[in-house]
């Protein structure tokens, strides 16, 4: 059975600021801490992959400065292939990273290199990769790389993951190539303009999803757990108790996760419990790629529960 997941996706340089609170529009406070760390949806999700024990293939792109090579340098020491990590001239994408002391955060980010990925290499690398199980792609490459990766996923048989984050303009042509939609409840609100305010309203929302072509829709809640529905019916999973300090990158542990768990034929609701225990774990760590956890400490955390 193939084992491999392609992501697709962004390498960011991370420059991450501690806050006691998050200033208000005008507002400056005093930070307590800056630091630089490697990130972008793309990589921190090709990291959570990789190391709970998933063949990783990265397509994506990175500059010609300094973060370049930081970059790439993170891809080679994780054990991920970046064979298709190529270098565009200027910089590299960068997220600018506020994160207070209840482990909040509000990011802004420059796309750079990322800019670059086009559909014609997208769909050249995944159709060289024909052991693939998972292709998983995420919001902060161009639409049309996006569109060829799913759609050179279903080519080759792979299970299609899509993390919309940040949420994008999507018709139903791309719905319709997506085995597995991954949104937040914020940015489920975004695709639906319906209300999150309750489980029913989240449920109806992942059922709306799913009309859309979508095959099955997870809806994570933070600490509320997750929602997902497909044409079968609809559930809920719960959360793994832990102590958050930084939420920055959880999503994408449980993105991550979940596609590992996927390419190694575990089943839905396995996959599930795989992914929330890996996004439980990644809030106890400051960082994006310094947070996402190892397979032994997923293993022990899914074996408590």
């Amino acid at each position: 059975m193939p084992s491999r997941v392609i992501v697709v996706g962004s390498l960011n340089l991370d420059i991450v600021v501690s806050v006691p609170r998050m200033p208000d529009a005008g507002e400056t406070v005093f930070g307590t801490g800056v630091e630089n760390h490697a990130g972008g949806k793309g990589l921190n999700q090709a990291v959570a992959a990789v190391r709970l024990g998933a063949k990783v293939t990265m397509i994506g792109a990175v500059g010609t400065d300094a973060a370049a090579d930081f970059l790439q340098g993170i891809v080679a020491e994780e054990g991920i292939d970046g064979r298709f990590v190529t270098a565009a001239p200027g910089p590299s994408g960068t997220a600018l990273i506020e994160v207070d002391e209840v482990g909040g955060n509000r990011i802004v980010v420059v796309a750079g290199a990322n800019a670059s990925v086009t559909a014609q290499r997208v769909t050249a690398a995944i159709a060289d990769l024909p052991d693939t199980a998972v292709v998983l792609v995420q919001g902060e490459v161009p639409v049309s790389a996006i569109e060829a990766a799913l759609r050179a996923g279903r080519a080759i048989g792979a299970r299609t993951i899509l993390n919309p984050a940040p949420v994008f303009d999507m018709d139903r042509s791309l719905l319709a190539l997506v085995d597995v939609l991954i949104p937040n409840e914020h940015e489920a609100a975004q695709l639906t303009g319906m209300p999150m305010e309750s489980t029913v309203d989240v449920t109806e929302a992942a059922q709306v999803l799913v009309s859309s072509g979508v095959g099955c829709v997870v809806i994570t809640r933070g600490s509320r757990g997750s929602v997902w529905a497909n044409a079968q019916g609809s559930g809920s999973f719960g959360v793994f108790s832990v102590h958050p300090i930084d939420t920055v990158a959880a999503g994408d542990a449980f993105c991550g996760g979940f596609a590992a768990a996927i390419a190694e034929g575990q089943d839905f609701v396995d996959a599930l419990r795989w992914a929330s225990a890996a996004g439980a774990l990644s809030t106890t760590v400051r960082g994006a790629v310094p947070s996402l956890p190892q397979r032994v400490a997923v293993e022990a955390l899914v074996a408590q529960a």
